[in-house]
């Protein structure tokens, strides 16, 4: 390995140390050296910055100054590649991406239009729908509300913009439907049986080259704590569908679908980042890093449908000490 590294920088970057150390590995594969950069609001309290090369301090990216202050390092630092990690950020940086490409840093994140639908949930269910992917029954808490009895209950109830497994819950009956809400709130019906992710990576082109299911086995602050890698015909179908529903998503997404035993399988939730259950698919074989790296380095993308079934990941938790 010679010359200039990758300088590949996470933002929100939170606990995601595996996150970090699949684009190492990644690196590492294409006889790339990786430098990876971190932000959060506080970093020393981030695992994921204390593990870093460098880290510093950012504005909550819910700030009016969030954007200039990542445009700033950019250009001092000389970023290439900026890993968003949560889905708060995805739309300003979405709308800001081209002014960090006029400094040469890439933004890993799919176009406007595509992260507006996908940070409504009510959207995410009605494109979804129109092309044919199965979805739950969706409805405002309002039009519920209005027409219990034209719903089976129990119920699921959750925020449009959430995230997180911030603010769901399941409603018994509509004398469960809480006479004020913090925010907007859709009601959906309450699917059962196993719960999947399925991680894709569609290319530049917007072509899918690779999905990769897991079954959630555990779940840990809305984030899979266990999981295996899954390899179910429907849900590779399923992919398809997604990704041919959302023509401006771009790079690493992932969503999750209940297999109800009723309903068959049934999607419910997209995030057009990488997902907290990504070093499963990456350790499986995905290739979804190594891949956004070929791209920088004008290399073929090469994520991959040859990955392996039945990988397992158990996670635990680390420590990270500085000083």
């Amino acid at each position: 390995m010679s010359g200039r590294p990758m300088r590949i920088l996470f933002t929100s970057a939170g606990r995601r140390v595996a996150l970090t150390h699949c684009f190492r590995r990644a690196a590492e594969a294409l006889d790339m050296r990786a430098q990876v950069h971190a932000c959060d609001f506080v970093p020393d309290l981030s695992a994921a910055c204390l593990d870093a090369d460098t880290a510093f301090a950012v504005p909550r990216c819910t700030d009016p100054t969030y954007v200039d202050h990542l445009l700033g390092y950019c250009a001092r630092e000389g970023i290439d590649l900026l890993v968003p990690t949560i889905d708060t950020e995805l739309e300003v940086l979405a709308e800001a991406r081209e002014r960090f490409a006029a400094l040469g840093t890439r933004v890993h994140v799919s176009d406007p239009e595509t992260i507006a639908v996908v940070r409504d949930k009510q959207r995410t269910i009605d494109v979804l729908a129109g092309a044919g992917v199965p979805v739950p029954r969706t409805a405002a808490l309002e039009q519920v509300r209005a027409a219990p009895e034209d719903w089976r209950w129990p119920a699921f109830v959750k925020p449009v913009g959430g995230s997180a497994s911030r603010g769901i819950g399941v409603l018994e009956g509509p004398q469960d439907i809480a006479g004020v809400y913090p925010e907007p709130m859709l009601v959906q019906e309450l699917l059962r049986g196993p719960e999947y992710t399925v991680n894709i990576y569609i290319d530049a082109a917007g072509r899918m080259l690779s999905a990769i299911p897991h079954l959630r086995l555990t779940v840990r602050g809305g984030e899979v704590e266990k999981g295996r890698t899954t390899r179910d015909p429907r849900f590779i179908a399923i992919a398809e569908a997604v990704a041919a529903a959302l023509p401006g998503a771009r790079g690493v997404l992932c969503f999750q679908l209940i297999d109800d035993p009723q309903r068959g399988p049934c999607v419910f939730e997209i995030n057009a980042r990488f997902g907290g259950g990504y070093p499963l698919a990456d350790h499986a074989g995905g290739r979804f890093a190594e891949s956004l790296l070929a791209m920088l380095a004008d290399q073929p993308e090469c994520a991959s449908p040859d990955w392996r079934e039945g990988v397992t990941m158990v996670r635990y938790d680390a420590a990270v000490f500085r000083g």
